[in-house]
């Protein structure tokens, strides 16, 4: 009941969509398999007692049109995907790639961004003190490895290692719904491993820039996170002037879902009160 279709300037763009009030976007990870539904399912119902809930699948996932991720913009698709839908500021929440995106756009496009919310955002820093000092974590050697592999096996390699409780999270029915979510569109996986490396970021961040963030953030981070290191938080907790960050123990790149019940009452309360 909540499955929308958009057409913007560039792409069709599929969203879920529910409640009323402010608008928050839930822009999802960059794994395969990722869908604006399967990165926040726990989350949308609970937030959208308050909020207008808007959840998209990004260009190249999901039941969108594919992307060319040598050029793709993820800020330029989320701020057509406003303009489509006649919003004109919302409150960005974004997990992973998502929450890169939601960090340029608050830098990039500050008129259109109420409030900030970041999971687990990679960036680009350097040096890392706490995080894999030669090159990608662990878990993003997994994650490009299952774009070649998004069987249910494969998937269940990068589920587990998304998450810090294999046994509640990385169950076979989350493993077969997102391989079947990756499989069904191979169009897909096959435009980010022709990209590789610059897939599924191809712009980045400019981090001397996040200190002239204006919007109220709140930066939710696992402390067991084997994806991005939570130090990429701390960094930007450090430079963000209106900012305050949440390290969650017992808890991988998947905050939102290992931890609903608390990650759904810290945004209504940041959104509602900040």
């Amino acid at each position: 009941m909540t499955s929308r279709y958009v057409r913007t300037r560039d792409w069709k763009i599929h969203y879920h969509e529910t409640g009323e009030g402010h608008p928050l976007v839930l822009l999802h990870g960059g794994g395969p398999g990722a869908t604006g539904w399967s990165n926040y399912a726990p989350n949308i119902e609970a937030l959208s007692r308050n909020f207008r809930v808007i959840a998209p699948d990004m260009p190249g996932w999901g039941d969108s049109d594919g992307a060319d991720f040598a050029t793709l913009d993820h800020v330029e698709a989320a701020t057509q995907l406003l303009d489509a839908l006649g919003i004109e500021k919302a409150a960005f929440v974004g997990n992973s790639m998502g929450g890169h995106t939601s960090l340029r756009l608050a830098v990039e496009r500050p008129e259109r961004v109420s409030h900030l919310i970041t999971m687990g955002p990679p960036i680009q820093m350097k040096p890392f003190l706490f995080g894999a000092g030669g090159g990608p974590t662990e878990g993003l050697k997994i994650m490009f490895e299952t774009y070649s592999d998004a069987t249910p096996e494969g998937m269940r390699r990068l589920v587990e290692i998304m998450v810090y409780d294999k046994a509640r999270f990385a169950t076979p029915e989350l493993c077969q719904e997102r391989s079947d979510a990756a499989l069904a569109r191979p169009e897909h996986l096959r435009a980010i491993a022709a990209a590789a490396p610059k897939a599924p970021i191809p712009i980045w961040l400019d981090l001397a820039a996040v200190s002239g963030i204006t919007a109220p953030s709140l930066l939710i981070h696992g402390r067991d996170d084997r994806v991005v290191s939570f130090e990429s938080t701390l960094f930007l907790a450090a430079n963000i002037p209106n900012s305050r960050a949440v390290l969650l123990n017992r808890c991988g790149h998947w905050a939102q879902l290992e931890h609903a019940e608390e990650f759904n009452r810290l945004v209504t309360d940041f959104v509602l009160y900040q």
